[in-house]
């Protein structure tokens, strides 16, 4: 009866009384309890949800009286004290949290296969991953088993495994969604950020938690527009930037044919397309992954076994520091707190973190260069499409699908990756990404765009 119900549609229905908000939720649970043992994208599912529109949190995002794992064994004992900002918004907005999500350990990840508590798989193919690090939310939108998701986007945490689920996820403008209960990772980078089944879903649920928050002091007092009257308005006459950048070396040739297509729709349209140089696009990876890594290690320096989470017996308090947070990270948060650790030291500080931290500015400087003509900037989400489990090797593999979403959040940007076809991989269909940014806080522009492609296609 709801299989493909989208939020729209169920806000639509509940308010003709057509059904009960009860009845909405009880069966979204049941198809939970059905389908999770097969993709885990839920660690944990609150069979008293409350009714209301049934939607997933990734388990990053604090729900008092609830776990918060992170996707980490350092935190599988911790119960949120508190609701996050976001989890009020969306319950003032009439929704029901059916669980938590599952996620790559403490948002680290590419792919979501670096759970603590196993792989996301994904449910359009069982055998490839379901990307990261909001690998859960992802999944539970694309195999039906939420109406919509919250996950977090520091490099491409939504965009990349939307792109590869068939999912729509939005960045919001860095300040626009209050970080209030969100464990932090990179606090420059992060932002909470929804995942739904198409466009118009994704403006409902940015007019949910958008906003200033005074517990959040970077979010920004601007007024938040009402997303959904971009909805329809025409392109005629918008300005597309399309970086030659972005159609180098990695890139799948399928993936290069269907964002092509996607770009000839946008001129069919009455966009203008224009060819614009990124030049700093080379060096953004790099910068990312030392500010990143570096913050990582601030921020995580609190889960030392001692005031909450994982704790091991030592024979010292060192010792205790160093059991518990070896046994409790995995492999990839190690690497980044070590790597982190190294360029914030003395004698490196200046050669690495300072040196990511001017490139950073150079970056935004070409971003703002060229939205001062253009409104946005088209290209491929991901370089390739999903991955089967266990085929990515190599760390700096993982690292390399990040390179088209990571400018978006080193640059405070807005985001959205929406699907513009399919590909064949051994014989399956795997959807790609078309992602579209715009200028800070220009969000209506990527949800108009947006829009516009995708009810001009299939």
């Amino acid at each position: 009866m709801f299989k493909g119900l989208t939020l729209k549609k169920a806000q639509e229905i509940l308010s003709r009384k057509e059904v009960s908000g009860e009845e909405l939720t009880q069966y979204f649970l049941k198809r939970t309890y059905e389908l999770n043992p097969k993709f885990n994208a839920y660690l944990s599912i609150f069979e008293n949800a409350p009714g209301g529109l049934p939607c997933a949190v990734k388990d990053l995002i604090m729900v008092e009286g609830e776990k918060c794992t992170g996707g980490s064994k350092i935190l599988e004992n911790y119960i949120a004290s508190y609701d996050a900002t976001v989890v009020k918004k969306i319950r003032a907005s009439g929704s029901s949290i059916l669980g938590k999500t599952n996620m790559d350990d403490s948002a680290m990840g590419t792919t979501g296969e670096n759970s603590a508590y196993g792989p996301t798989l994904n449910p359009l193919d069982h055998t490839r991953v379901a990307g990261g690090s909001s690998s859960g939310s992802v999944a539970a939108v694309a195999a039906d088993m939420a109406l919509f998701a919250l996950g977090s986007e520091t490099g491409g945490s939504v965009r990349l495994p939307a792109s590869w689920t068939g999912t729509v996820g939005v960045k919001p403008s860095y300040g626009r969604v209050s970080r209030h209960g969100l464990i932090p990772l990179t606090s420059s980078l992060d932002q909470v950020a929804p995942v739904t089944k198409n466009v118009e879903d994704a403006a409902i649920v940015m007019n949910m938690i958008s906003g200033h928050d005074a517990l959040d002091s970077t979010t920004s007092p601007k007024p938040v527009p009402d997303y959904t009257a971009s909805l329809g308005k025409s392109i005629k006459g918008l300005r597309v930037a399309v970086p030659k950048e972005f159609f180098g070396e990695g890139l799948d040739p399928q993936v290069e044919t269907f964002i092509k297509n996607a770009i000839k729709k946008l001129e069919e349209l009455g966009a203008k397309i224009s060819e614009v140089s990124l030049p700093m696009t080379d060096y953004a990876l790099a910068t990312y992954y030392i500010i990143t890594p570096s913050e990582v290690s601030t921020n995580l320096a609190r889960l030392d076994g001692i005031r909450y989470g994982y704790s091991a017996e030592g024979r010292n308090l060192l010792e205790v520091y160093e059991k518990s947070r070896s046994q409790g990270f995995g492999r990839e948060v190690q690497r980044r707190i070590m790597i982190g650790t190294f360029a914030l030291s003395a004698g490196y500080y200046d050669a690495y973190y300072k040196k990511a931290q001017q490139v950073r500015t150079l970056i935004c400087r070409d971003f703002d260069r060229v939205f001062h003509d253009h409104d946005v900037i088209v290209g491929p989400t991901s370089p390739v499409m999903a991955p089967k489990i266990g085929e990515f090797k190599d760390p700096l593999q993982f690292y390399l699908a990040d390179v088209y979403t990571v400018q978006a959040n080193l640059a405070g940007l807005c985001g959205i990756s929406v699907p513009c076809g399919f590909g064949e991989l051994d014989g399956v269909k795997l959807p790609i990404g078309l992602q579209i940014m715009a200028d800070r806080f220009q969000e209506e522009k990527i949800f108009q765009t947006a829009f516009a492609y995708e009810q001009s296609t299939r």
